[in-house]
C-alpha cells in the first residue's frame, strides 16, 4: 500500500480545499464541495470563499443567505457551520443523536429528569406562530415548565438539538452585526428535515463518507469522525469502501480516497493563503500535521487566524485599523515576506472595499 507523506497529503488538502489554485465556480458550488464552511464568527466565512473563489464578491454570500439558499445551522461537531439549504435538509437527522449527546454532555446534571420529547414539543408548539426567537427568548417561554435547569441548558437543548433550526439573517451578512434570531427548517425554508433512513441503511453516512473524502482526502475514518463528530460511520464506510482507493500515511494509519480525486505532485507550488478563524482546512482532520507543526497545533481552535506558506500554517493575522497585521511563527524567507505582503495587500484592499492595501509584520512569535 503507497505511503504519502506530509507534504503529498498537504498538496492534496490544499486542492481539494480550492487552496492549491482559485476556483471559477459559483459561490453556491463551492461552499456544497466544502461540505460547508465552520461560521460560529459571522464574518470569517467571507474571508475563507475569498481564498478560494476567483472574483468572489461579498454580495455573492449575503444574496444566498437571504435568497435562503445558504443556512447558518448548528450541524458538525455541535458547531454553527454555513451550509448549503439542501444539505442542511438532508443531514440534519443524520446529526441528531450527536448533537443530543453533545448538549447532554455539557448540561446533563441541569437537564436530568427533562423528556426531551416533551421539551422539544412544547419548543415546536411556541415557535408554531413563525415568529423568530433568540435562544434565551424560546427558553425563557418554557421556564415556568421546566423551571430547574435555568434558560441556558435548556436554550442550547432546543436550538442547538432537539429542534432544525435556522440563524437567520441578517446574521452572517456581510459586515453586519446582528443577535442570533432563530427559526425552525418549516419556516425558513418551507419544508423541515428530511425523514431518517430506515434501520439498517445508512445512505446519507454513506454520502457524508464520499463528501467528505472529496473535499478533505486522502484520510482516515478518524479524520472523518474529527470533522462531522459522528461516531457512528464505520458501517457507511464499509459499505462505500469498494468505491474507494487506500494508502497509509507515515504513522501507518489507513487512508481512503475517491479513486479520481486530486492528488498532486508533492512538488506542486503552493501559493501564499490567508485562513479564516476556525477554517476547515486546518480543522478538519483529527491529524493536522499535514497543514499545521504540532507546536503550533494549539492555535487552531483558539480562533487564530493562519497564513499559509509553501502551504503549511506559518503565520497569524489580524486585521488593525484596516491594516493586515502578520505575526509569523517562524523565519520567513525574503521572498516569503514579499509573497505574504502582496497577498496580504490584496486581503486589506478587499476587506475595505477596495481601499489602498496595508500590511505590517510582527516580531516572530514562538511556540
Amino acid at each position: 500500500m503507497k505511503v504519502l507523506d506530509a507534504r503529498t497529503l498537504g498538496r492534496a488538502t490544499l486542492a481539494r480545499q480550492l487552496l492549491l489554485d482559485r476556483a471559477d465556480r459559483p459561490v453556491l458550488d463551492a461552499v456544497e464541495h466544502l461540505g460547508g464552511l465552520q461560521a460560529q464568527e459571522p464574518q470569517e466565512p467571507f474571508v475563507g470563499l475569498w481564498s478560494r473563489l476567483h472574483g468572489f464578491g461579498p454580495a455573492d454570500l449575503s444574496d444566498l443567505l437571504t435568497g435562503r439558499r445558504v443556512v447558518r445551522t448548528h450541524l458538525m461537531r455541535r458547531t454553527v457551520h454555513l451550509v448549503t439549504a439542501e444539505d442542511a435538509l438532508a443531514w440534519r437527522p443524520r446529526h441528531d443523536a450527536m448533537l443530543r449527546g453533545r448538549v447532554l454532555g455539557t448540561y446533563r446534571r441541569e437537564l436530568e429528569g427533562v423528556d426531551l420529547a416533551e421539551l422539544a414539543a412544547a419548543g415546536r408548539a411556541v415557535m408554531a406562530d413563525g415568529e423568530p426567537r433568540s435562544m434565551g427568548d424560546l427558553a425563557r417561554a418554557l421556564t415556568d415548565r421546566w423551571p430547574e435547569p435555568g434558560p441556558r441548558a435548556l436554550g442550547e437543548m432546543l436550538v442547538a438539538a432537539l429542534i432544525p433550526m435556522v440563524q437567520l439573517p441578517p446574521r452572517g451578512l456581510w459586515r453586519t452585526r446582528a443577535g442570533v434570531r432563530n427559526a425552525p427548517f418549516a419556516t425558513w425554508l418551507g419544508r423541515d428535515a428530511d425523514p431518517p433512513a430506515p434501520p439498517g441503511t445508512d445512505p446519507v453516512g454513506e454520502e457524508l463518507v464520499r463528501r467528505y473524502l472529496a473535499a478533505f482526502g486522502p484520510a482516515a475514518s478518524a479524520d472523518l469522525r474529527a470533522w462531522c463528530g459522528l461516531a457512528g460511520l464505520p458501517a457507511a464506510v464499509t459499505a462505500v469502501r469498494g468505491e474507494l482507493v487506500a494508502f497509509r500515511d507515515e504513522r501507518g494509519r489507513e487512508l481512503l480516497d475517491l479513486p479520481e480525486a486530486p492528488r498532486p505532485d508533492p512538488g506542486t507550488p503552493a501559493p501564499v493563503r490567508f485562513l479564516p478563524a476556525f477554517d476547515n482546512a486546518v480543522l478538519g482532520y483529527q491529524d493536522r500535521a499535514r497543514i499545521i507543526d504540532d507546536a503550533h497545533r494549539g492555535l487552531s481552535v483558539t480562533g487564530a487566524r493562519f497564513v499559509l506558506v509553501d502551504g503549511r500554517v506559518a503565520a497569524t493575522w489580524t486585521v488593525e485599523d484596516g491594516t493586515v497585521a502578520v505575526t509569523p511563527l517562524r523565519r520567513l524567507s525574503r521572498t516569503d515576506r514579499a509573497e505574504v505582503a502582496e497577498e496580504g495587500r490584496a486581503l486589506s484592499a478587499f476587506l475595505s472595499d477596495g481601499a489602498v492595501g496595508r500590511v505590517r509584520f510582527g516580531a516572530a512569535s514562538s511556540p
